[in-house]
C-alpha cells in the first residue's frame, strides 16, 4: 500500500491531538512525526510514516543553500507521490489567491495560503482532502480548494476562478448553497455534523445597573470628542480643508483606524460590563456540578506588554497598574491621532499623496493638532475603567481555580494580596488544559488561541465529567472563530452534552456584533452545508442579520423619517453630531438613496 502521507494542521500544538485520533482509531502514536525533527537543510529521512507539519511551517522560505519546507516535503514524497495529503483545519488557508475588498482597499493573497497551493499543484497526482467544520465564509476563501473541480479543468463548470467568483457573487447566498448540494451529488464534499440531541441553548441576560449606564455613556460621549477632535485635526494637519479630503486615501486610512480602535474598545468595554453575571453564572455552576467553559476574544495582551515594558522587572512583584481596555483608547491616541503636518503632492495625473512636511530634516507637528490630542488625554484619564472579561474571571476565581488557554506569553494576577508577573511557557496551554479535564480546575476560558482544534468537551476517557456550560461571552466578528469556538465543547465520546450560552445585555448597540456573525453564518452555511441556516446551530437567528435587503429598506426609511422630523428619539442635527454621518448634500437636500450612508457604515 502507500506508505506515506502528510497531515497540516494549524499549529504545533495540534500534534498531540493529531496522535490522539490516529491511536483513537487503531493507529500508533510513533506513526506520526513533526517535520521540525529535521533541520529545514537537512532531507527528511523516513520510510513510512504520516508527516505532521503546520500552515506557518508549509510557507518557510528557502534560506540560502536550505530548501524551502515545502521542497522538503516534495523532496521526501518524490514528484509521483499519490498518497494523502489531509489539510486540517483548511480554513487557515482562506485567501489563498487573494481577492475580496477589506476595509482598506484588494486584499493580498495570504502566504499559508499560496503555499497551500503551491503543494497541490507540485503533486497532481496526490489525494488531497480538505478537512474543516468552518470551511469558507465568503467565496474567495474558497480559493485553496482547487481540487473540488469547480473553475479550470475540462469538465468544471467555471473557466477560471474569477468566473466562478462573477457568479457566485452575482447570485448571493443561493448559488452559494446549490454549489454545496452539487458537490455533495458527486461525491467530492461531505457536510457531517455531530447530533445536537440533548444540547440546550440559554441566552444568559446582564441587565445595566445605574454604574454600568453611566460608564457606557461617557465612553459614548468620549468617543463623540474623539471623532470632533480627530475631525478637527485633520484639518489641522492639511489632510482635509473646509471638510473636503485632499486625499481620500489618506483621510480614510486615518477614519478606518479610528473606527477600528473603536470597535475594539466598545466590544471590549462590553465583555467588561458583562463579567458580575458572569461570575456569578460560574459560581452557580460549581455549586451545581458543572464545569464552565468561557469564550473570548480580547485577552489584552499588547496594552499589557507595553505598559511592563515602562516598568523596571524588579518591580513586577507588586505592581500598582490597571490594566483595562481604557488603555487600548490611550493607545490609540498616541500611536495613531493625527499630529504631524502633511503636504498633498500631486502626480502626473492629478492624484493627490499626502507627505509628512519635513523642516531642516524633520517633521513638523500641528501644535493644534497637538493641543486636540492632549485635551483628550486629560479628558479620558478621569473617566471610569472597567477590567477585561478575562482579568475579572481570573480575579474573582483566582490563577489557581481558572485555565487559561490564551496566546499570552505573561500576565499579572493576585498573588497574596499583591499584582505580580507570571511567566507562560509554550506548554503552558496543555499543561492548563489538562488540569481542567482532570478536574483539578473546573473553569476554563480560551480565547482565538485555544479555539481550533482542542478539546474541552466532558470526554469519557477523562477524569471531569461534569455537563459543561460552555459561555459566549465574546463571538467577535469572525463567523468561523465563533462556530470553531463552540465545538470545543461539543465533541464525540462525550459523557454529556453541553449547554451553550450566549452573554448578551440590554445595549442595543450589541447588536452590531451578532448582526456581522449572522450574516457571515449565512454563507458559512450556505457554503458548508448547501443550507444557509445550518451553521449557527440555532444560536444566531436570520432576523439577527442587519445587513439583508429589508434591514437596507429600513435604514432608507429611517433616514427620510430622521429628515422630516418623525423620529421622537432624535432630530437629524444631533443625528449627524452623535454618529459624524452626513445626510444633506450641498444644497441642504436629503441625498439620494444611493449617496445616503450604507448599512455597514451606519453600523
Amino acid at each position: 500500500g502507500r506508505l506515506k502521507a502528510v497531515w497540516i494542521s494549524r499549529n504545533d500544538t495540534l500534534l498531540e491531538d493529531a496522535r490522539r485520533d490516529w491511536t483513537a482509531i487503531g493507529g500508533s502514536a510513533s506513526d506520526i512525526t513533526p517535520q521540525s525533527a529535521w533541520k529545514q537543510a537537512d532531507a527528511i529521512r523516513m520510510d513510512r510514516g504520516v508527516l505532521f507539519t503546520t500552515y506557518a511551517t508549509l510557507r518557510q522560505p528557502a534560506r540560502g543553500m536550505r530548501l524551502s519546507r515545502l521542497d522538503q516535503i516534495v523532496g521526501w514524497l518524490g514528484a509521483d507521490f499519490d498518497g494523502v495529503i489531509a489539510f486540517d483545519e483548511a480554513h487557515a488557508m482562506a485567501n489563498a489567491a487573494g481577492g475580496g475588498q477589506g476595509a482598506r482597499g484588494p486584499k493580498k493573497a495570504s502566504q499559508q495560503g499560496m503555499a497551500g497551493l503551491a503543494l497541490q499543484n507540485r503533486l497532481p497526482n496526490a489525494r488531497v482532502m480538505y478537512v474543516s467544520a468552518t470551511g469558507a465564509t465568503t467565496p474567495e476563501n474558497l480559493a485553496y480548494a482547487a481540487r473540488l473541480g469547480l473553475w479550470g479543468g475540462p469538465e468544471a463548470p467555471f473557466n477560471t476562478r474569477d468566473a466562478f467568483m462573477d457568479a457566485v457573487e452575482k447570485g448571493g447566498v443561493a448559488v452559494m448553497e446549490l454549489i454545496a448540494r452539487e458537490l455533495k451529488a458527486l461525491g467530492l464534499y461531505i457536510a457531517r455534523s455531530l447530533s445536537f440531541d440533548g444540547v440546550e441553548y440559554q441566552a444568559l441576560r446582564h441587565v445595566l445597573t445605574g454604574d454600568d449606564v453611566e460608564i457606557w455613556n461617557a465612553w459614548a460621549d468620549a468617543y463623540q470628542l474623539i471623532h470632533q477632535n480627530l475631525r478637527a485635526a485633520l484639518e489641522a494637519v492639511g489632510i482635509t480643508e473646509d471638510g473636503k479630503a485632499k486625499s481620500g486615501q489618506a483621510a480614510s486610512a486615518v477614519m478606518s483606524a479610528f473606527e477600528g480602535a473603536k470597535l475594539r474598545f466598545f466590544g471590549a468595554l462590553l465583555a467588561g460590563l458583562k463579567s458580575p453575571t458572569l461570575i456569578a453564572a460560574i459560581r452557580d455552576d460549581l455549586v451545581q456540578g458543572r464545569s464552565s467553559v468561557v469564550q473570548i476574544v480580547s485577552t489584552n495582551e499588547a496594552v499589557m506588554e507595553r505598559r511592563l515594558a515602562e516598568i523596571p522587572p524588579e518591580e513586577w512583584n507588586n505592581l500598582t497598574i490597571d490594566l483595562t481596555p481604557k488603555d487600548q483608547v490611550l493607545d490609540y491616541l498616541m500611536g495613531a491621532f493625527p499630529i504631524a503636518a502633511m503636504e498633498a503632492t500631486p502626480d502626473e495625473e492629478g492624484n493627490v499623496t499626502m507627505r509628512p512636511l519635513i523642516v531642516d530634516g524633520q517633521p513638523v507637528v500641528s501644535q493644534e493638532a497637538l493641543r486636540l490630542r492632549e485635551a483628550l488625554v486629560v479628558h479620558l484619564a478621569c473617566l471610569p475603567a472597567v477590567p477585561g472579561v478575562l482579568d475579572a474571571v481570573l480575579g474573582a476565581l483566582g490563577p489557581d481555580n481558572v485555565a487559561e488557554i490564551t496566546g499570552r506569553s505573561r500576565r499579572v494576577v493576585l498573588r497574596d494580596g499583591r499584582r505580580v508577573v507570571e511567566r507562560r511557557s509554550a506548554s503552558s496551554a496543555k499543561a492548563e488544559t489538562d488540569a481542567f479535564m482532570s478536574g483539578k480546575k473546573r473553569v476554563l476560558v480560551f480565547s482565538d488561541a485555544g479555539g481550533t482544534g482542542r478539546s474541552y468537551h466532558a470526554d469519557l476517557n477523562c477524569r471531569n465529567q461534569d455537563r459543561r456550560r460552555h459561555y459566549l461571552c465574546e463571538p467577535g466578528w469572525r463567523a468561523d472563530a465563533a462556530i470553531q469556538g463552540l465545538g470545543r465543547s461539543h465533541r464525540t465520546n462525550q459523557a454529556h452534552a453541553p449547554l451553550f450560552c450566549p452573554v448578551t445585555t440590554d445595549i442595543h448597540g450589541e447588536k452590531r456584533i451578532t448582526s456581522t456573525i449572522s450574516r457571515r453564518l449565512d454563507s458559512l452555511g450556505a457554503l458548508t452545508k448547501g443550507e444557509r441556516r445550518t451553521a449557527g446551530n440555532g444560536l444566531f437567528r436570520p432576523e439577527d442579520n442587519l445587513e439583508s435587503p429589508w434591514a437596507h429598506r429600513a435604514l432608507q426609511a429611517f433616514y427620510v423619517a430622521l429628515h422630516w422630523g418623525n423620529v421622537p428619539a432624535m432630530d437629524r442635527v444631533t443625528f449627524e453630531q452623535k454618529t459624524g454621518l452626513q445626510l444633506l448634500d450641498s444644497d441642504g437636500q436629503l441625498k439620494k438613496a444611493e449617496d445616503l450612508p450604507p448599512m455597514n457604515t451606519w453600523l
